[in-house]
């Protein structure tokens, strides 16, 4: 299987994740490579971690829901061809495997492997979920660590009850691997900043990801959960920067916007910022990467790819100069608050 034999000079800027993680400004999200979107072989997944690394990207996410752990196997395979020190590896409990059921319908994932997610939010849960992650990742230790989808866009009524299992259970084990140096950091991740905040409120936690609550088309988060993160040393990461397509895309009739076809109200924001994107000389899509990775929170933007041309075009994109302008002419037009960061 493709693999680089060395890691190539880091050409992305470096942020921070408690005292020793160094993440790049971008990471590679795993969930395509369960076959989330289509079925793919291995040389095709397994080429795509390869292009993340040469590209210079260091932080590397997965999950055992992503495929049901078959992003993790893809991953760990990708990673024998390269020193262990060389990644910032993160992963996810709340969800293992039932290796023994078969799968159940509606997992969102066109492919991936036949086992069962059983969700456990609890202490013993999290560390069977870490256990099997090991595995299939072929390593001793994973350098993040989150509980995964303790949210009402998961779990609906029942994620209060989630919630009080996930912090007298899971979070107890996580502070314990951390405590022990099987982890470096622990964190949530999650869909709602609100979420987020409790968390940060109820425990002791690094690192949270934060999936479409923070981008150019919505800034829930940016009034008590970021500065709630920045108070608490908390570092940020972003997943669902595009809000599931409509940023990338554009505001084209179909465009989906948190994995459903965007309303008319929505289509007509997202024009309105492309329009001014446009005056400006700047693709939307663009501008939609490097708003939220202005914010000083924010310690990485996590995108899933799976061609190296994606992954190129990511990390170039993030290179270019956009127009100081064009910040000043959204936060005119009311497509941005006053106070959102931007880029300098």
């Amino acid at each position: 299987m493709p693999g680089p034999s060395t890691v190539p000079v880091d050409p992305l800027p470096r942020r921070r994740i408690g005292a020793e993680l160094r993440p790049t400004l971008i990471g590679f999200g795993g969930a395509p490579l369960g076959d989330l979107y289509e079925e793919l072989d291995e040389a095709k997944a397994q080429g795509a971690v390869a292009a993340a690394l040469a590209a210079g990207i260091n932080l590397i996410d997965t999950a055992p829901l992503y495929g049901h752990g078959l992003s993790e196997h893809r991953i760990g395979a990708a990673l024998r061809a390269v020193p262990r020190g060389a990644v910032i590896l993160s992963t996810k409990v709340g969800r293992w495997m039932d290796p023994r059921a078969p799968r159940a319908d509606g997992s969102g994932y066109r492919g991936g492997l036949p086992h069962r997610a059983v969700i456990d939010y609890s202490h013993d849960g999290a560390l069977r979920s870490l256990e099997q992650s090991l595995i299939r990742l072929g390593t001793d230790h994973v350098d993040i660590l989150l509980i995964h989808d303790v949210d009402r866009w998961t779990h609906g009524d029942a994620v209060e009850e989630h919630f009080k299992t996930a912090m007298s259970g899971a979070y107890r084990a996580l502070v314990r691997l951390r405590d022990e140096g099987v982890v470096k950091a622990i964190g949530v991740g999650v869909n709602e900043a609100a979420m987020c905040e409790r968390f940060a409120r109820a425990g002791d936690f690094d690192v949270m990801m934060l999936a479409g609550r923070y981008t150019l088309l919505e800034q829930g988060a940016l009034e008590t959960f970021l500065p709630l993160a920045l108070a608490r040393n908390i570092a940020v990461l972003l997943a669902g920067v595009f809000n599931s397509g409509i940023l990338a895309t554009g505001a084209r009739p179909g465009a989906f916007y948190n994995y459903a076809p965007a309303s008319p109200a929505l289509l007509d924001r997202v024009s309105r910022i492309e329009a001014i994107c446009k005056a400006h000389g700047t693709e939307l899509a663009h501008a939609a990467l490097a708003f939220p990775a202005a914010h000083p929170a924010v310690a990485s933007i996590v995108l899933g790819a799976v061609t190296s041309d994606e992954i190129r075009q990511n990390v170039e994109t993030l290179k270019k100069p956009i127009p100081q302008a064009l910040w000043s002419d959204l936060k005119s037009a009311g497509l941005l608050p006053a106070d959102a960061p931007t880029p300098a």
